[in-house]
């Protein structure tokens, strides 16, 4: 059951809301993404307890930008981890497929409530995502339910900050 269990860091989440249906989803990160580009009040950027990150990826096939609010986990090191989960849907989110086309996508544009910064993204693999996956379940237990519902791998991609934005 999500929330149980030992707490692991100070991000440590409680699931205190029932999981929206995959079609809410895309409704909500559309207000989401609205709301993140016109303030930086934390009552936007940090939802459930969790702090999020804007990002824009580039359509593999259409060439369009395509902006998606994500919360965010801090692996041991300080670096960004997000989560492709789609709430255990057996499909991969958009946002990830685009992602993964390095060709589309060498780096990413994020934005945090503190300001933007260029990103190349690592999607983490082998005994690194077993580690980070089970820190991060120890703090967020809901994707341990979300990957029980599907068949596919759920991936974590670091988000490194690789180059600040000024503005």
């Amino acid at each position: 059951m999500a929330g149980q269990g030992p707490k692991s860091t100070d991000q440590y989440v409680e699931q205190v809301w029932e999981t929206p249906s995959h079609n809410d989803i895309v409704d909500l990160t559309k207000v989401h993404v609205e709301a993140m580009e016109m303030t930086n009040d934390d009552m936007v950027w940090v939802q459930a307890g969790m702090h999020h990150v804007l990002l824009t990826t580039i359509g593999r096939k259409s060439g369009n930008r395509h902006k998606v609010a994500l919360p965010i986990w801090k692996d041991r090191n300080g670096n960004r981890i997000v989560v492709a989960s789609f709430a255990g849907a057996d499909r991969s989110p958009s946002w990830f497929v685009n992602l993964r086309d390095k060709k589309a996508n060498p780096r990413l544009l994020c934005q945090v409530q503190d300001g933007k910064f260029w990103s190349e993204p690592e999607i983490l693999e082998g005994e690194e995502y077993e580690i980070v996956w089970g820190q991060l379940c120890a703090d967020r237990a809901w994707y341990a339910d979300y990957q029980d519902r599907t068949s596919r791998k759920i991936p974590l991609v670091r988000l490194p900050e690789t180059e600040r934005i000024e503005d």
